[in-house]
């Protein structure tokens, strides 16, 4: 799944490339499940609601993509697994995975220029549209806590001090920091030599300390190099991510580790796997 760098790539093109631009007109493939309206909108539908709004800014929160429309409207997206956003200038065959097809104008409105395709093989991709007013109430978002490259130290070391959980469920959980998964956890506790399955109240101040740097560090970095690439991510150009060349313990099960030479490994924590290093990350 897309994580915060990923994400924030996705929406630094979306800035560049469709924003004060005029949705048209909407080609709809989705199944009904990968759609959502509020309730308020009584029974208008997907494209009669978005036809003709004007795309006045886009933003990330946590996972999530968030596109406002003028007359006061937010498309919610969350890509989930597979999901993605291309644009171009010209019209491309419709792919079976197109799920919506955004069919855009430039600034005078006049005319279509650009298209934006929102494909996603494996259909778990959601699109939700909700007035302003009633977005921040929604399941999904409300519950979302604080950014990881927002929230101060102190804040951070309360906060993990604070739970008795497992270090490494509590940074995938996005009600505890909103953004993070099991890149950027598994990255994060290799550089700060945490093991996954320490209790989060357990861990020193100065190992914390170093933990908030290196998720910092890691998405910062990850960021500047368009994402990580490791199954099917690209941009909104097309282009993959380059930060898997970065990594140092997710999916290097078995090869030495970057700091002692001593074999990766991998086990389940829940439902979820972890990278790491058993001689560095100690338990």
């Amino acid at each position: 799944m897309p994580e915060l760098p990923e994400v924030e790539t996705v929406v630094r093109g979306l800035r560049k490339t469709i924003r004060n631009k005029t949705i048209k007109s909407i080609s709809l493939n989705a199944p009904p499940s990968s759609i959502a309206l509020s309730d308020s909108f009584k029974n208008k539908d997907f494209k009669h609601l978005l036809k003709g709004k004007k795309i006045l800014a886009v933003n990330r929160r946590g996972k999530n993509i968030l596109i406002t429309l003028t007359d006061h409207l937010t498309l919610w997206v969350h890509l989930k697994m597979t999901g993605h956003f291309f644009y171009d200038h010209h019209p491309q065959p419709i792919n079976k995975h197109d799920l919506v097809i955004f069919h855009l104008s430039d600034s005078s409105g006049e005319k279509i220029d650009s298209h934006l395709h929102f494909n996603d093989y494996r259909r778990f991709g959601r699109l939700r549209l909700f007035p302003q007013e009633e977005l921040w109430e929604q399941p999904g978002l409300k519950e979302l806590g604080p950014e990881p490259l927002e929230i101060s130290v102190d804040d951070f070391i309360a906060k993990c001090q604070s739970s008795r959980r497992m270090i490494k469920p509590a940074l995938l959980d996005q009600s505890f920091l909103a953004g993070l998964g099991n890149i950027y956890a598994d990255e994060s506790l290799y550089f700060a030599h945490i093991h996954p399955q320490k209790l989060s109240s357990s861990i020193s101040k100065k190992k914390l300390t170093n933990l908030h740097y290196h998720i910092q560090r890691l998405l910062k970095l990850a960021i500047k190099n368009m994402g990580t690439s490791v199954d099917s991510f690209s941009g909104v150009n097309g282009k993959p991510g380059r930060f898997q060349k970065y990594l140092k313990a997710y999916h290097h099960e078995g090869n030495p580790c970057y700091f002692c030479g001593h074999k990766i490994i991998r086990i389940k924590i829940g439902s979820r796997s972890a990278h790491f290093c058993p001689r560095c990350q100690r338990l």
